[in-house]
Formats: structure tokens, sequence, C-alpha cells
């Protein structure tokens, strides 16, 4: 007889990812504000896998250090990705099922960012855009003309068969030949990116001077407390843990301002709505950054 797992440990361990064996690379300077001063707050992620995340003791900004190499992820997100996700949830989630709650999820961002969105945006590119059912709903509100990117070519499959031109690969290594975009989303999948300075600055180029950018964030420090686990804020598909103040830096550090916020249903996510202008230097204070670290600690203690 063939047992079935029912744990999520058991689900997880079924799969039979060696995360451990993963060809990895250590990020020195920190990719929002370029110190070398690290602090290793966890060693594990929510999965269970020996992941090692760090916090820059300069600027707040967390993430997995060593990460999977780009060629790795490309790997990951072609047959791992969905079904970790699904071990983790005990649900099938891939990109058949993952539609269904893509939906509400498109409609309630297309609520928010509506009264920024003129006749004179014409054009959408989503990146990260998944199965394209967020960009298929913003099509058909606004008549935009799309352009996707995604990594995973099971998910560019479906987006191409709504007929969105779709690109399957990461946007670090696309070449945009030129091409302006008016509106620019980032949904779920900042959290994702191999290189935040490089992507945001490639954003930064292709947007229309009266364009907007939509982006919205997993906030890490409410992930953390929320479970009362630095450990279960951490996933190995998330190469970096933003918060709002991090989030806000990059953001102006590439030129883009925003104009609005949202805590979103969940408490969990925090949207975006920005648009373009001359960069600048930010970086979160030091006391906030050293208060950060504090309740990092005290989470880690509290069990």
């Amino acid at each position: 007889m063939i047992a079935i797992a029912t744990t999520r440990e058991e689900r997880i361990q079924a799969l039979n990812f060696d995360y451990a064996s993963v060809p990895k690379e250590a990020i020195l300077p920190c990719n929002l504000c370029a110190s070398d001063r690290w602090v290793v707050i966890t060693h594990r992620d929510r999965y269970g896998y020996p992941a090692r995340a760090t916090t820059c003791a300069d600027c707040g900004l967390t993430m997995l250090n060593p990460r999977m190499t780009p060629e790795a992820y490309g790997k990951f997100y072609e047959g791992v990705y969905r079904p970790l996700v699904s071990a983790y949830h005990g649900r099938l989630i891939d990109a058949k099922t993952i539609q269904a709650e893509q939906v509400p999820y498109a409609r309630a961002f297309i609520e928010f960012a509506a009264p920024y969105i003129t006749d004179s945006h014409r054009t959408l590119l989503d990146v990260g855009g998944s199965t394209g059912i967020v960009a298929r709903e913003f099509m058909a509100e606004f008549g935009f003309s799309t352009t996707l990117i995604d990594p995973a070519p099971a998910e560019t499959a479906e987006a191409a068969a709504l007929g969105i031109e779709s690109i399957t690969g990461f946007v670090e290594s696309w070449d945009s030949q030129g091409r302006k975009f008016d509106v620019v989303g980032l949904f779920q999948t900042i959290d994702h990116l191999m290189d935040l300075t490089l992507t945001l600055a490639k954003l930064r180029e292709v947007i229309s001077d009266h364009g907007i950018f939509l982006v919205d964030i997993v906030d890490f420090r409410a992930a953390m407390l929320r479970n009362r686990s630095v450990e279960e804020a951490i996933k190995i598909d998330h190469v970096y843990s933003l918060t709002e103040e991090t989030a806000e830096a990059l953001f102006a550090r590439a030129g883009f301002a925003w104009v609005r916020k949202s805590y979103s249903a969940d408490h969990l996510h925090v949207s975006y709505i920005c648009v373009p202008t001359k960069p600048t230097i930010v970086t979160p204070e030091s006391t906030w950054v050293a208060n950060l670290l504090r309740e990092i600690r005290q989470v880690q203690n509290t069990k």
C-alpha cells in the first residue's frame, strides 16, 4: 500500500526537491544601498528548506543570501514552484487553477488604479504576468494592447492562448528594443525579482512620460508579526522580502514617486500607484533599521 502524504511537511518532502544542492550565488553589496553589512536573520524558510536570509544593517533590505542562480530559478519556476505552493497549502495550485484566484485580485487592483488611468494610456507591460488573467481583465476594462513577461512556460502558454503577446523569461535579461509602455504592472512579482535595482531602472526606461507604474509587495514586517515567526515570512520563491520603507526607497531611487497606497484586504500586501519622476537617493532611517532588527530578534525569541 502506498502511503498518502497528509501533513504539510510530508507533502513538501514528497516533492523530492533538494534545495541544498541547487546552485547558488552569494550577494555581497546590498541591492538597495550597496552596503556590505549584513545580519543573518534565519537559516530556513517557511517550507523547511535550509535557506539563509539576511537583512542589510544600513537600510533594512532583506533577501535570500545566498540565493539560487538565475538558471536554477528558471528550472524552479518551470517544474517546482507551483507543486511546492500546492504542497504548502494542501490543494492543487497550477496554471489552470490559479486563474480563478487571479480574477478578484485583478478586479480589486483595477478599482484601485482606475482614477489614474486615462484615454492616453493605451499600452500595458505586465511583468511576471503569470497566466495573463490580470492582463486580460485590464484589457477588457481599458482596451490596452498588452505585452506579458513570465519565467514559467506553462503560464505564458495560457497567456498566449488569450491572445496576449507573451515572453517566457526573466525581465532582467529582456531586451525592450526601445519600446515604451503607458502602464507597467508588477503584480505580485517584485518579491520574486533577481535584481530589484536593475529591473526598476529598466521599467523606468520603458515607461512613457505620462505613464503609471502599478506594483504591490508582501510586507515582510507584517508577515513576520502576523505569524510571530521570521521563518514563516521567508520563502525560497521570494528572493527579496520588502517592507514599505525599503520598497519606497527603491521606487524613489529608480525614479518613481508613489501617489496612492493601499493596505490590501489580506493585510499582507501593500499596493502602490507610482508616476515617473526624477530619481532621488532615499535610504530608510538608521533608527528604523535598528527597530526592525530588534523586532526580528524579539520574534525569534517568542518560541
